[in-house]
């Protein structure tokens, strides 16, 4: 098919035109027809992929006013015409006069991904504060284009990338939407402090914390439902997952540690989500240790690793010790492309999460990785802080022990920072015991 062709399928509802348009000369880090793949997926995720005429352009300078070029803007309006089109999305992010130029000539509504990024999440939210989130970043999204969307950004209730948590109304008004951006924003720090709290409880029990990380749909609830009995929701959709959810991990040797599922990443994920989306960010960035899902069966696998690396890096979690899982090896992708794969990287394994193929040899470099950098240490366990000498066996290899008259001395090989813990919870305990004779 030669560039600008429009291809159409059958039609269905509700009926939306997409438009995918590049520019001349422009290094993209995948190809048309991905990118095309793509928004197709984040549409059938938002129940929206009925009428799909895809019109492109490939423009050498895009028009500032509507992007396109006038005649590809003519052929556009007939297909509008024709096919009862209730909106038409674009590949490309648009700006706000673009958006009030585009609405004005089409006479309907008008979508870029962003938009239909953050339409998705506020349909996936089911939590309070996964709610809170995607409020907070569709009102930081809608605050700079009040004055370029007219009639249309005033329907807070109903419509694609209007459907905020709750469906409620809010008059478009600058004021009045940065009133609310301070009241979600405090909600946000108290949701911030709360996990705060959940983390040091966890730390408490002195258990490692691993987080599943990776591109949208590669499996990460997949596989923490096969290592956890989770349970948790897993669809062959985008966004899945919003709210992160922690299960205990027991491996083959005994040794135990928490798993954390956490948010999918995405191509050009919109910045307003990414600051919104910080307190469950917050998760990856006390993990012991990070565990890459990789969807390998996906054409464009590479560059979704690339993504996935580029998002920690802004989390500040690039430096975390990290392994890659490529999953969905039951999906047969190509043999010679996954050797090359897992020859590049480090601390790689493939499985497939459905089948349970390579679990076994995944949970050995889990732990093994979690070891790394353990030390050898010393402690000197009283006989009724039993709870605590469990815990020393639950997080290190006891190599040594031994009962006195006072308690269990114990050689144990465990990571440092651990160690400190469990010292100052002995420390702690026996202090408050001399208190309280």
């Amino acid at each position: 098919m030669s560039k600008g062709e429009t291809q159409a399928t059958e039609i269905q509802t509700p009926p939306v035109l997409m438009v995918s348009t590049s520019i001349k000369g422009e290094k993209r880090p995948v190809s048309c027809e991905e990118e095309e793949r793509e928004l197709m997926s984040l549409l059938d995720t938002a129940g929206l992929i009925g009428l799909l005429p895809v019109v492109r352009q490939e423009l050498t300078r895009p028009d500032p006013r509507v992007l396109l070029g006038r005649g590809k803007l003519s052929e556009l309006k007939g297909l509008v015409e024709r096919t009862r089109a209730e909106a038409v999305v674009f590949n490309q992010r648009l700006n706000a006069t673009q958006f009030r130029n585009l609405e004005d000539e089409l006479g309907l509504d008008v979508v870029d991904r962003t938009e239909l990024i953050l339409d998705i999440f506020a349909r996936r939210a089911r939590s309070s504060e996964g709610n809170i989130q995607v409020e907070l970043a569709r009102l930081q999204y809608l605050l700079p284009r009040l004055s370029g969307r007219g009639a249309y950004m005033s329907r807070l209730g109903g419509g694609i990338a209007t459907r905020g948590p709750g469906e409620q109304k809010i008059e478009v008004d600058r004021r009045v939407i940065r009133r609310q951006i301070g009241k979600l924003e405090r909600e946000l720090l108290k949701v911030r402090q709360h996990r705060q709290l959940q983390r040091e409880a966890r730390k408490r029990g002195a258990l490692p914390v691993v987080s599943l990380v990776g591109y949208t749909n590669a499996g990460k609830t997949t596989l923490l439902n096969v290592l956890t009995d989770a349970a948790a929701l897993a669809e062959e959709k985008l966004f899945a997952t919003l709210d992160p959810l922690t299960r205990l991990l027991t491996f083959p040797s005994g040794r135990q540690s928490f798993l954390t599922d956490t948010v999918g990443f995405i191509r050009d994920l919109p910045v307003q989500l990414l600051n919104a989306f910080h307190a469950t960010l917050e998760e990856v960035l006390h993990a012991d240790l990070l565990v890459h899902v990789v969807d390998a069966a996906n054409p464009a696998v590479e560059n979704q690793m690339e993504v996935v690396q580029g998002v920690l890096e802004k989390i500040g979690a690039g430096q975390l010790p990290m392994m890659t899982v490529f999953n969905k090896i039951d999906l047969a992708p190509p043999a010679g492309r996954l050797r090359r794969l897992g020859g590049a990287h480090k601390n790689a394994v493939a499985i497939s999460a459905r089948s349970g193929q390579g679990r076994q040899e995944m949970l050995e470099l889990v732990e093994k990785m979690l070891a790394a950098g353990t030390r050898r240490v010393n402690f000197n366990v009283p006989y009724h802080l039993e709870s605590v000498r469990q815990a020393i066996y639950e997080r290190g290899q006891v190599l040594e022990e031994e009962a006195d008259d006072k308690g269990y001395r114990m050689t144990v090989q465990i990571d440092p920072v651990v160690a400190r813990r469990f010292k100052k919870q002995i420390k702690e305990k026996l202090k408050i015991q001399n208190k309280n004779p």
